[in-house]
């Protein structure tokens, strides 16, 4: 066999590995659900952490539904997928997904103590 075909059939293998184990939505909306709670209990601060877990549970979990609904969007484009914040007329790259895994942007950090700030101005 020729190189180029071998190249081909690598790059088709590689393709149909990606397509088949493309993240869902759902993968992506667990990993960012879980670095929500770890942000909101970074900014909730360590004064009374017992009293901070607790409003975690409560309202925690509540607030973040309301935010994946209304702000997160997954986008599936077949070989990899995109997961997106859409605040204010702003949209920013969450994380991105391939091959079974998410990972998710650094500026995930930033974002959120943006949209902290935002909401404690209010």
């Amino acid at each position: 066999m020729s190189k180029t075909r071998i190249i081909a059939l690598a790059i088709i293998a590689a393709m149909l590995a990606a397509f088949f184990t493309n993240p869902s939505a759902a993968q992506h909306e667990s990993k960012i659900r879980a670095k929500a709670i770890e942000l909101l209990k970074q900014h909730a601060g360590t004064k009374n952490s017992s009293v901070v877990d607790f409003g975690v549970q409560l309202f925690g979990n509540t607030l973040i539904d309301q935010f994946m609904k209304n702000h997160i969007v997954v986008k599936n484009y077949y070989l990899f997928s995109v997961a997106k914040v859409r605040w204010e007329r702003d949209e920013q790259i969450l994380g991105v997904g391939a091959f079974g895994n998410v990972w998710l942007s650094s500026k995930i950090d930033e974002k959120a103590s943006e949209i902290v700030e935002m909401i404690k101005a209010k």
